[in-house]
């Protein structure tokens, strides 16, 4: 139920022409690899805010009735890379809240989070919510008072590391990057990076930019620290095709009029669809991070935030969506991992540490822009083939 790659993966779209591939003289990689030692301060108190210490006890039918009376109509700004990325959970809302019209805007969080700043600074027109990747956007922003500070009912249960105890924003839900390969292309078995090396897939990987997106930035660090830069080294002269946006790999892998056979910064969900594999790493990390929101403020339709916000965190809605953020929920039936808790090989929680340190995310990136070149393209959201 959450933002899906799937309909547009699975569909037939005219070939495109590949982009080129610019990759410059190899140079050491910057000491700031090393895993980072700062964390994420919790943010200053906001008594402006007036957030209840307590869990929303009114039920969803209450708060629907609240949103129907306040206008019926909630805004969102959702962080992703594809145009049918929202259509899932509006599609969900609006049929479980008849009357209530959930626009949702999808554009890439770097992009969004600048909008969000331009219209505090500006009082201009903001959207009601907020879900974006840009962790270290939060704490900033609930410091400027701009975040609404409330508790959905399941706030309690979400764990401790993915939210700010005032309400301020909370994870939403889990993300993470898969192995992903298409069945009629290869019959390479992926389970460790690896396997990414073998010659068979000499000019079949597609991949996104790390220095376009900072979570499959984080990823690259991550593969850096664990594997050195002799294995950037190697998978480079796997001749990989180089793309904007993370739905773009799993998009062409799946499609056949492309030679692409497999991708490490996608994510199809946790049921693969037809055609393809997916699967996380037995050895080596993988990413994986808690999608966060928040309701603003001054958001023009607080009541139908509210409604969305409990919505989502609800069990009905989280019991679709794989690792979830809330501690008291099943995994749903057929899952094919383990509970994030003993997955020892990622930690959802350094992403945002990880995200806080500015000043070392721009040195990696400008790193990798020296490797690859700027990233090529236009946004994935005008063009995900290019």
């Amino acid at each position: 139920m959450r933002p899906s790659l799937l309909a547009l993966a699975l569909a037939a779209v005219a070939s495109a022409a590949a982009a080129p591939n610019s990759n410059s003289t190899a140079t050491a990689a910057p000491s700031s690899t090393t895993a980072p030692n700062s964390t994420a301060s919790s943010p200053a108190p906001n008594p402006t805010a007036g957030a209840d210490s307590a869990d929303e006890t009114r039920t969803l039918e209450q708060l629907h009735a609240a949103a129907l009376a306040e206008g019926g109509r909630v805004t969102l700004w959702h962080g992703g890379d594809l145009t049918n990325g929202g259509d899932d959970l509006k599609a969900a809302f609006e049929a479980r809240f008849p009357g209530v019209v959930l626009n949702v805007t999808i554009d890439l969080s770097k992009y969004h989070d600048g909008r969000v700043d331009s219209a505090l600074a500006d009082a201009g027109e903001l959207p009601d919510s907020v879900i974006l990747q840009t962790l270290h956007d939060y704490p900033r922003w609930d410091s400027e008072r701009a975040l609404l500070r409330y508790r959905p009912a399941g706030f309690s249960a979400i764990d401790n590391a993915y939210k700010d105890p005032w309400g301020a924003w909370y994870g939403v839900y889990v993300y993470s990057w898969s192995f992903v390969s298409s069945t009629a292309k290869t019959n390479a078995t992926l389970a460790a990076w690896d396997d990414f090396l073998a010659p068979e897939l000499r000019d079949k990987l597609v991949l996104t930019y790390p220095n376009d997106d900072d979570a499959v930035l984080y990823l690259f660090d991550l593969l850096l620290r664990a594997y050195g830069e002799e294995w950037l080294d190697r998978l480079l002269a796997q001749n990989p095709r180089w793309v904007r946006g993370t739905g773009t790999p799993a998009l062409m892998v799946a499609n056949a009029s492309y030679p692409y056979a497999a991708t490490f910064t996608s994510d199809v969900g946790w049921a693969a669809p037809p055609g393809l594999r997916v699967a996380k790493p037995s050895v080596g990390p993988f990413v994986s991070w808690a999608q966060t929101a928040a309701i603003l403020q001054d958001a023009p339709h607080p009541e139908a935030a509210k409604l969305l916000h409990n919505y989502i965190l609800s069990p009905e809605y989280q019991n679709g969506t794989g690792w979830q953020v809330r501690r008291d929920l099943p995994l749903p039936d057929g899952f094919p991992w383990a509970p994030l808790e003993d997955m020892h090989n990622t930690n959802p929680v350094d992403f945002a540490r990880w995200m806080q340190d500015r000043g070392r995310v721009e040195r990696l990136r400008f790193w990798f822009e020296n490797r690859l070149g700027t990233a090529q393209g236009v946004s994935p959201l005008v063009d995900p083939w290019s």
